[in-house]
C-alpha cells in the first residue's frame, strides 16, 4: 500500500506562492540591508527578514509577522535593485504585510500605517490616481490624527500641492472592477460589467 508523505507549507512555501520568490536563494550579502533608506527605522534589517522566511519556524514567523519593519518599508525597490540573485525583498515584504493583516498581527505602533494604505487604496479605487485632498481627509478620518500637522496645510495650499478639486481620470469603471477582482481572485473577469457610470 503507497504511503504518501503530506507536507506542510513553510513560510518560505507560502511566500513562493504569493511572489513568485524563492527565499532560499539568498545567501545573505547584506546589499539590501546596505542600500536601505529605511534601515534606520526597522527594528529587523531586510536581509534579516529574509533569514527569518528561510528559517521559518514558529518563533522566525512570530518575530516576522509583529515587526515594526512590514510597515516601516516604503517599497522604494532600492533591496530589489541591488540583490544579486535578482530576488525581490520589497514584495516578500509585501506579502509578510498581507499575512500579517489577516492573522491580526498588525503592530499598536503601526496600525496608522496601516490606516494610511487603506485611505490610499481607497483613494485610487475611487479616483482612478493619487489625489491629495480625498487621500488626506479619509486617512484623518480613519486614523483620528486630525490636529498633529494641520499646520502644514495653508503652506501646502498656496503652493498648490493640495488641490481643492480632486484629479480624476477617464477608465475608473475599469480600475473599480481590478479592485474587484483583487478582492475575490475567483471572481469571473467580466469586461462588460457595469459598476458606476464615469463622471467627467
Amino acid at each position: 500500500m503507497a504511503h504518501t508523505e503530506t507536507h506542510e507549507k513553510t513560510l518560505a512555501d507560502k511566500i513562493l506562492e504569493r511572489t513568485g520568490v524563492d527565499v532560499r536563494e539568498c545567501y545573505q550579502c547584506g546589499k539590501c540591508t546596505a542600500g536601505c533608506p529605511m534601515v534606520q527605522f526597522m527594528d529587523l534589517t531586510p536581509s534579516q527578514v529574509m533569514r527569518l522566511v528561510q528559517i521559518g519556524d514558529r518563533e522566525a514567523v512570530q518575530t516576522l509577522l509583529s515587526s515594526q519593519t512590514l510597515w516601516s518599508c516604503v517599497g522604494c525597490l532600492t533591496c530589489t535593485q541591488r540583490c544579486p540573485k535578482d530576488l525581490d525583498p520589497a514584495a516578500v515584504m509585501d506579502a509578510l504585510r498581507e499575512i500579517a493583516y489577516q492573522e491580526g498581527l498588525v503592530p499598536d505602533a503601526q496600525r496608522n500605517v496601516l490606516k494610511f494604505h487603506q485611505a490610499f487604496l481607497k483613494t485610487v479605487e475611487h479616483t482612478g490616481r493619487m489625489s491629495e485632498v480625498p487621500l488626506t481627509a479619509l486617512y484623518k478620518t480613519l486614523s483620528r490624527d486630525f490636529f498633529s500637522d494641520v499646520l502644514l496645510a495653508p503652506a501646502m495650499l498656496l503652493r498648490g500641492k493640495l488641490p481643492l478639486v480632486p484629479r480624476v481620470i477617464g477608465g475608473r469603471k475599469e480600475v473599480r472592477r481590478i479592485f474587484k477582482r483583487c478582492l475575490d481572485p475567483e471572481r469571473p473577469d467580466r469586461a462588460d460589467e457595469e459598476t458606476q457610470e464615469d463622471r467627467p
